[in-house]
């Protein structure tokens, strides 16, 4: 009914800058929450970043003042700008979305496959 699909994954310096995107299609009405999420190897699934649908963010406090969560409304896609990337920033980054659907008016949370972003030297 709906797909989320990642990209700007990668290999990065410590230091350096990604920007993840996640475009939604299918059945959607409208957007509410979306946010991106953190899999490290050997631990939990952790939030990033969140943004409503009037922009109001939300970070976990380790990534504040260094990751910046931005969304296109008209493009059903959220950004993730990360900067003075850090070792332990390493992970599968999941994007997911809190969808209203058209036609039921259902609500779903949605899930992306995950980007993986590695920062190494």
């Amino acid at each position: 009914q709906v797909q989320l699909v990642e990209s700007g994954g990668g290999l990065v310096q410590p230091g350096g800058s990604l920007r993840l995107s996640c475009a939604a299609s299918g059945r959607i009405f409208s957007i509410n929450y979306m946010a991106w999420y953190r899999q490290a190897p050997g631990k939990e699934r952790d939030m990033v970043a969140g943004i409503t649908s009037s922009s109001t963010t939300n970070y976990a406090d380790s990534v504040t003042g260094r990751f910046t969560i931005t969304r296109d409304n008209a493009k059903n896609t959220v950004y993730l700008q990360m900067n003075s990337l850090k070792a332990e920033d390493t992970a599968v980054y999941y994007c997911r979305a809190d969808v209203r659907l058209k036609y039921n008016f259902r609500n779903l949370e949605v899930w992306g496959q995950g980007t993986l972003v590695t920062v190494s030297s």
